[in-house]
């Protein structure tokens, strides 16, 4: 907690700071509000990969509308070992069946997200969930109880024995089979949340509600006790009065049971009536099983007996537990990541062909496209998905603000964190912001889920802090807020410990959403410019990975100023109408930056670079540089805008044609597209 506190938790457009809520809360104007937060549903997702991550997109779905928000898209960031495992295409399709499944079935679009693939993921993938809404202002529902005498009553589905110790499992690392702790594991339905989530709203609107929490992690147990402390009551509880779908269950069960789609609710007292009509409409259970105390003590009664008295700010976040500075050393495995030099890097990668490394690159799982995965999510749902998965972040309008639009991403590439956690957190912030600049959005504020190892290892905690350094001063210098987010350690197995996996979800705004473009390439005969400095970064870079067959290196070098003004070129280049498409340098550099603008457009084009045009330039993932393309009549518009934001530009070519050249290589852009498209499928064994 002492190194979330150093991360910027207010500010901008934020109406509530950081931890304050379930979800981070951004002003958009006109009365209207978004909702957005990620959490991190890891080791269920291992256990047992559908349910798992079933359950953690419908809990982060709860997180939103526990507020007041309608969901309004759905993202997800996923991590998996090297898909030559069979267990990790058992773990890839469960997880991605999961997703849909529930996103599908409750009605919310998923537009975007990540997969990324290597190794280090393969005992413990990582399975974050992203959830964004939309709400009125002054119908927001906060996580507290408030008001003695006040009732307290459960909504949803009942109570049962699934996912019993889910907290405390996710705090273990996979020492043995994981199939044992298969009972841990929730088991969700999304039709049932579709329920609730209607009876919430209208719940809210009628103006009975004093205060709402969704049961996640630790069930009762934990909703009774946040919501008590957060407003400095106590509460009594009936447990014979919860719902049960099971027989003989314990004091201990009920309170602890992880049993979905379920909210705890404190009513005005006397408005009972009105909660339960509401409900009985929804036809969602609603069941008075306590009241609010003034006395700020939680008790619990099972079978007439009070078998639990404790004060309700000793069980929460700062309630008077330890607070430990936690030792720390930089990772001895530096020294070693670190001792094949950047000029060795680049003699290394320059000794194959640069069709080699394209072919590879494009084929390879984590920059291959993944059109298999998003296109069995739902993207339309709601009609308000503009730009859905596939490009640099998704766009959608907001139908209450005719005209307006968000734009969101999720982001980070966790081999930079891994060998260099400082410049990795800080380049997980800039990219994130950077998709979003990229579609003409304006980033305003972002949700994080730490991933990482376990904390009681000095070197994993070392991790974990400059990770939060560098993200925080990515944020400060974007004026992006940290909105809340989730905090996962202990993501490691008898073997390795997961890269340190900050996953940043970022939220930017449109003002009109005519003035947006997308990662293809536009128009025939387009000016093709690269925005921003190059260099030769290889140290964790695809090409680096192919040829040596391992992460090695410096994380890219990334200027803090630089990436800013980068983006407001963009920004104002796309909002201008300079700006056709534009499309980050990401994995696999210029060149795969230049194939999948191709590839998605359809289109080729002629490139002529003005520097050595070899594989260490071509595949180089230098940070801060944006490909776009403009009308020949606008480049010296552009030009001008550059030069006043101390921008770098370089005129690459022309659009137009059915092939890539770049230099003295040229690459059939249906070959690029063959390559790009099948190479997950035939590893899974689907046809494309």
């Amino acid at each position: 907690i002492l190194q979330l506190k150093t991360l910027p938790r207010s500010g901008g457009r934020m109406l509530v700071e950081a931890g304050e809520e379930n979800a981070g809360l951004i002003d958009i104007g006109g009365g209207y509000a978004i909702a957005f937060k990620i959490e991190s549903h890891n080791h269920p997702s291992a256990i047992e990969p559908f349910q798992g991550t079933a359950t953690g997109v419908g809990g982060i779905l709860r997180d939103i509308f526990t507020m007041g928000a309608l969901p309004v898209a759905a993202l997800n960031s996923l991590r998996f070992g090297e898909l030559d495992s069979a267990r990790t295409k058992y773990l890839l399709k469960g997880v991605v069946k999961g997703i849909s499944h529930y996103g599908n079935a409750f009605g919310v679009p998923t537009v975007g997200g990540e997969i990324y693939f290597d190794k280090c993921y393969t005992d413990n993938p990582l399975v974050n969930a992203m959830a964004v809404g939309i709400v009125k202002t002054d119908q927001t529902a906060s996580a507290v109880a408030l008001g003695a005498g006040n009732p307290v009553m459960i909504m949803g589905s009942s109570t049962g024995r699934d996912g019993i110790h889910g907290a405390s499992m996710a705090s273990k690392e996979f020492d043995g089979d994981p199939q044992n702790m298969r009972p841990t594991v929730q088991v969700g339905d999304p039709f049932a949340e579709k329920l609730l989530l209607e009876a919430t709203l209208e719940l809210i609107q009628s103006g009975v509600v004093v205060g709402m929490q969704d049961m996640g992690a630790a069930g009762i147990c934990c909703s009774t006790s946040e919501m008590s402390a957060k407003g400095e009551v106590g509460m009594n509880i009936n447990l014979d009065l919860v719902p049960l779908r099971e027989d003989g269950m314990s004091a201990y069960e009920i309170m602890l049971s992880e049993s979905q789609e379920r909210m705890l609710v404190v009513v005005e007292q006397g408005k009972e009536d009105v909660a339960k009509a509401i409900c009985d409409k929804w036809d969602v259970p609603i069941t008075t099983i306590g009241h609010v105390t003034d006395d700020g003590i939680i008790r619990i009664h099972r079978f007439g007996k009070c078998v639990q008295e404790i004060p309700a700010q000793s069980l929460v976040l700062g309630g008077g537990a330890p607070v430990y500075t936690r030792e720390w050393k930089e990772a001895e495995y530096i020294n070693e990541t670190r001792a094949t030099n950047a000029e060795t890097l680049t003699a290394i990668v320059n000794e194959r062909s640069v069709e080699e490394l394209m072919n590879a690159i494009l084929t390879s799982t984590t920059v291959a496209s993944k059109r298999w995965v998003y296109e069995q999510y739902d993207s339309q749902v709601g009609t308000n998905t503009m730009q859905k998965s596939g490009g640099d972040a998704a766009v959608l309008r907001i139908k209450e603000l005719p005209g307006q639009g968000f734009a969101v991403s999720t982001d980070c590439n966790s081999r930079y964190v891994y060998l260099n956690p400082y410049r990795g957190g800080l380049i997980a912030v800039a990219e994130a912001a950077r998709n979003c600049a990229c579609v003409g959005a304006e980033p305003v504020a972002i949700t994080n889920c730490l991933n990482f190892g376990n904390p009681y290892d000095p070197e994993v905690y070392w991790q974990f802090r400059e990770a939060i350094r560098g993200m925080g001063d990515m944020c400060r210098a974007l004026n992006t807020p940290v909105t809340g987010g989730n905090v996962s350690f202990h993501n490691e197995s008898q073997n390795h410990a997961v890269f340190p996996t900050p996953t940043i979800g970022m939220l930017g705004l449109i003002d009109d959403v005519n003035k947006t473009v997308g990662s293809g390439f536009k128009h025939a005969n387009d000016v093709i410019m690269l925005l921003g400095t190059h260099r030769v970064e290889l140290g964790g870079s695809e090409a680096v990975k192919h040829v040596i067959g391992d992460v090695v290196g410096d994380a890219p070098f990334i200027d803090i100023n630089e990436e800013v003004q980068l983006q407001k070129v963009v920004i104002e280049g796309i909002r201008s109408g300079l700006v056709h498409s534009a499309h980050d340098c990401a994995e696999g550099g210029l060149a795969i930056a230049l194939a999948e603008k191709a590839i998605v457009s359809g289109m080729g084009a002629t490139v002529s670079l003005p520097f050595a045009t070899d594989a260490s330039n071509l595949f180089s993932e230098a940070q801060s540089r944006i490909v776009v393309t403009v009308a020949a009549g606008q480049v010296d518009a552009l030009q001008t805008l550059c030069t006043s934001h101390n921008v770098q530009f370089t005129t690459l070519g022309t659009v137009g044609g059915d092939a890539l050249t770049i230099g003295q290589f040229t690459f059939a852009v249906t070959d690029l597209q063959q390559q790009y498209y099948a190479t997950i499928p035939q590893a899974l064994g689907i046809e494309a």
